[in-house]
């Protein structure tokens, strides 16, 4: 019998999963834990293909995807859940992935993040980066400071969203969301649009181009707290790639710009776990101090390594020591921290001083 979308997404919540991806020429398949798994022992083909996405497609969708030959949205499925889909085009034919949001707003520390990235996200005005590769977690850590900020401050959030995924209460505070495509006609002037509606706080999905960058720049400068993510490996390469979009007689200004009104970097990547079902999450922190100030403002981002390896006093630490921590804790396998590690000789040499004092514990014992 031939199974419909809401079958399938159904059969992703049973197993756990976190996406489920219809290709043409392929069985349907989820990832789960990361790892791509068939729901079928039967390849689908272009109209099965079509005919499931097309299902959950309003007209406009529709209309959309035939004119941009993409479309994000999101669906609500009673009795399965939330999700987050993309329709497009691949090879001429239409072909869709879904990933699946939860009900329940995660907390910070839930995710795994440390005290200092909650404490990042209650400041008052600034610029906050979640930075990382696609499917590392980025929309629920936004999602979980959203959360805690509407429950312990009195003030208006305002979030530019494409697609709305998590959906909030107003709770101590008032938060508007609105959706690029259907509340606004872009990020950039939905961002514009929002520094006239007395806004204490604006969430921005995510800086896809030069105008939504620099309107959240002149945001963060001008009194607001600007939170967003951005599609980065590292804290370092999140600010090149934010200064490399501007135009190279501009980049002097906006390193300015950037060392005046940044808070933090909070850089993740979701690791597969070597103690348990599931993934892991290893973070980089990147607290803005006079020096990491400096660095920024002389181009010199080479250095902000060697500042975040020696200021823990301010909660900052690579992605080296985050690996390191997973790794003598058991979280995470040998193989997965030096395939992620920037200097792996650093993450040896931790894993070496651990075992050590072990041996030496161990002995002091006997």
């Amino acid at each position: 019998m031939a199974r419909d979308i809401t079958d399938y997404l159904a059969m992703s919540r049973q197993l756990g999963a976190s996406d489920l991806h219809l290709s043409v020429g392929a069985p349907p398949a989820v990832r789960l834990n990361g790892v791509l798994q068939p729901l079928e022992e039967y390849n689908l083909d272009a109209e099965m293909t079509k005919d499931l996405v097309y299902s959950v497609l309003s007209e406009t969708q529709r209309a959309q995807l035939e004119k941009d030959w993409d479309v994000d949205f999101a669906v609500q499925l009673e009795g399965v859940g939330r999700f987050r889909g993309n329709a497009h085009f691949s090879k001429g034919r239409v072909e869709g992935a879904f990933r699946h949001v939860p009900n329940e707003i995660p907390d910070l520390p839930s995710l795994g993040h440390t005290p200092v990235v909650s404490e990042l996200a209650m400041s008052r005005s600034g610029l906050l980066l979640v930075t990382g590769l696609a499917g590392m977690g980025k929309t629920a850590t936004l999602a979980a400071m959203a959360k805690k900020i509407i429950s312990e401050r009195s003030c208006v959030v305002v979030s530019i969203e494409d697609p709305i995924e998590y959906l909030f209460d107003h709770s101590f505070g008032i938060i508007k969301q609105r959706q690029v495509g259907i509340d606004s006609k872009s990020f950039g002037s939905a961002l514009r649009s929002a520094l006239r509606q007395d806004p204490d706080v604006i969430l921005v999905s995510e800086m896809r181009d030069l105008e939504t960058i620099s309107t959240a720049l002149t945001a963060a400068e001008t009194g607001h707290l600007v939170i967003s993510t951005l599609h980065s490996i590292d804290a370092p390469k999140a600010l090149d790639r934010i200064i490399d979009a501007f135009p190279a007689d501009q980049q002097s200004q906006i390193r300015s710009q950037i060392a005046n009104c940044l808070i933090g970097i909070c850089s993740q990547r979701l690791l597969p776990r070597a103690d348990a079902p599931g993934r892991v999450l290893a973070t980089e922190i990147l607290r803005c101090n006079a020096a990491v100030r400096s660095v920024i403002r002389e181009g010199r981002n080479e250095r902000l390594i060697g500042l975040m390896q020696i200021g823990a006093k301010d909660g900052m630490h690579t992605v080296d020591d985050s690996l390191a921590h997973l790794l003598v804790n058991g979280h995470i396998s040998y193989d997965e921290a030096m395939a992620n590690a920037r200097e792996k000789e650093h993450v040896q040499n931790i894993l070496q001083n651990h075992l050590a004092a072990q041996d030496a514990a161990e002995k002091k014992r006997r």
